[in-house]
């Protein structure tokens, strides 16, 4: 178990149910398709950087989650601008393009994926910053880097659990990150994903956990029916509102409105 990402207990066969509604064949290849071609229209802009307005990498991201299939809900006050560290608890690779949606980020990623075939470059050439998971040795310095990110203004998006968890439980968020807010004296904004079904219900569809490979996740997604994202955002934490990391960290823990975390 690595220091910096410690292992959720959610595997697929425990953790996620099978698809109670399911679409058809030819509409989830569809899906497939589209989620790809959007996937790599986008990155194919990235050198373009800032010359691509905020709200279009907004409408970019909602284009992704509801060409696999998925309704999306956004509630709660919208980000400011500026040095901001976004925090979300992790389920699913849905929740990258959810953050997103609410505002592009710089996200913060394994430094295995830099290893994937086609989407390893693509992420580097978006602005992905790598963490080495294995190294703590390597961890001042990767604080540093999205120290030095938050304070050119730039929004940075965490995901503090380390890992991915099935959405009926959640991990703790691990308080390192957090010093590159109190370093940079910028706010903190937390954010809650959760995932359901078209009639309400708890859905774990869309997480992806254990020893699931990508595609057979985005499968499980495209070929569900009436899956819906609930995103929302609470309020931004100030800085200096928090003297250390532990108690900033304790502050952007999401708790749902069903069970709280120790």
């Amino acid at each position: 178990m690595s220091v910096w990402l410690p292992g959720a207990p959610c595997t697929p066969g425990a953790c996620v149910e099978p698809t109670g509604s399911v679409t058809a064949v030819p509409r989830a290849v569809l899906r497939l398709t589209a989620v790809v071609v959007l996937v790599v229209a986008g990155v194919a802009l990235t050198p373009l950087g800032g010359l691509i307005p905020a709200g279009l990498v907004r409408r970019w991201c909602r284009w992704i989650v509801r060409a696999a299939g998925v309704q999306v809900r956004v509630t709660g006050p919208a980000a400011p601008a500026g040095g901001l560290l976004l925090v979300a608890n992790h389920i699913s690779w849905l929740d990258i393009p959810l953050l997103g949606a609410v505002r592009p980020a710089r996200m913060l990623a394994k430094s295995e994926i830099r290893q994937w075939p086609v989407a390893g470059p693509m992420v580097a050439r978006g602005g992905v910053l790598f963490i080495e998971r294995d190294r703590l040795r390597a961890l001042p310095d990767t604080v540093a880097r999205i120290a030095e990110a938050l304070r050119a203004g730039q929004a940075v998006a965490v995901f503090p659990e380390g890992s991915t968890w099935c959405g009926r439980a959640q991990g703790h968020f691990r308080r390192a990150v957090f010093q590159a807010a109190l370093d940079a004296h910028v706010p903190v904004q937390p954010v809650h994903i959760h995932y359901r079904t078209a009639h309400g219900a708890a859905s774990t569809a869309p997480a992806f956990v254990g020893e699931d490979t990508l595609f057979t996740s985005l499968w499980r997604v495209v070929s569900a029916r009436g899956l819906v994202a609930e995103v929302e955002t609470r309020d931004v934490i100030a800085p200096g509102a928090h003297p250390d990391r532990r108690s900033l960290a304790r502050a952007a823990q999401p708790v749902t409105r069903a069970h709280s975390v120790a």
